[in-house]
């Protein structure tokens, strides 16, 4: 179990910081006094089986749902009251394990909205000049995501693979200093995975990422620290090469030797 963090220490030093987090549903315990940091650039990865707390772990990070109690902080600031959208101004991104894709929009207009949605004029319903900064931004960000030729395609059009892709270049708009990844490989052939980890691995290095993910080829493969959930408290923590090797973990969630 991860020791408890003082005030003083959840510095500017930690992206991330939980203090004793836990969340209640009536009876139900879905999170019991979690703590954790997360370091500024980090890759970590969280694992466990459905029902370990892992989604509503990453609810309290971003805001969707508050505390029972315990502190959270992002970069030295107390975020434990702020609203999602002041987490999102904060830097702070994330994907979701079911698309919140606008699917009947092209790529180049997801990506101009996921810009437009961290500038002051978010709410302008002005359509874009052709030389706003914030289309500059979407195709650079289709750019990176490998997406360029398919800007001006329906996102229905999409594979699921490419879906997945232009989630995560939704998520970089804006200058992240870390995204929140649940499950991006769900549903993905072999080839895409592959593809998705040599997009996550080249990432900007400033920019961490935690990610949630059953594949564990995927997980273990991006991560360069594990955590390991199990009835909504953290039940491991180790390298990937530790966490995979470890009898305990393989026990309870790999069901043997994974190799």
């Amino acid at each position: 179990m991860a020791e408890t963090l003082s005030i003083s220490q959840a510095s500017e030093a930690h992206a991330l910081s939980l203090e004793g987090v836990s969340r209640r549903f009536g009876a139900l315990v879905a999170l019991d006094q979690v703590s954790l940091t997360v370091e500024a650039g980090e890759r970590r990865a969280i694992l466990g089986a459905n029902g370990a707390g892992k989604t509503t772990l990453f609810n309290m990070v971003t805001g969707d749902f508050r505390p029972t109690a315990g502190r959270i902080w992002f970069f030295g600031e107390d975020i434990t009251a702020l609203p999602p959208h002041e987490r999102i101004r904060r830097g702070l991104r994330r994907t979701y394990q079911n698309s919140m894709l606008f699917r009947g929009l092209s790529v180049r207009d997801n990506l101009y909205l996921a810009a437009q949605g961290i500038t002051r004029g978010r709410y302008s319903l002005r359509r874009p000049r052709r030389d706003s900064s914030e289309l500059s931004l979407a195709e650079r960000l289709a750019g990176y995501v490998h997406l360029t030729q398919w800007l001006d395609t329906t996102v229905s059009d999409l594979s699921h693979g490419q879906q997945r892709q232009l989630e995560i270049g939704m998520a970089l708009a804006g200058a992240p200093r870390m995204i929140l990844l649940d499950e991006p490989a769900a549903g993905l052939s072999p080839k895409e995975r592959r593809d998705l980890i040599a997009l996550l691995q080249a990432l900007p290095a400033h920019v961490g990422f935690v990610i949630i993910e059953h594949d564990l080829d995927v997980a273990l493969r991006v991560a360069r620290f594990v955590t390991v959930m199990h009835n909504g408290q953290i039940f491991k923590e180790g390298t990937p090469d530790e966490i995979e090797n470890d009898p305990d973990v393989q026990a309870i969630y790999l069901g043997g030797h994974h190799g």
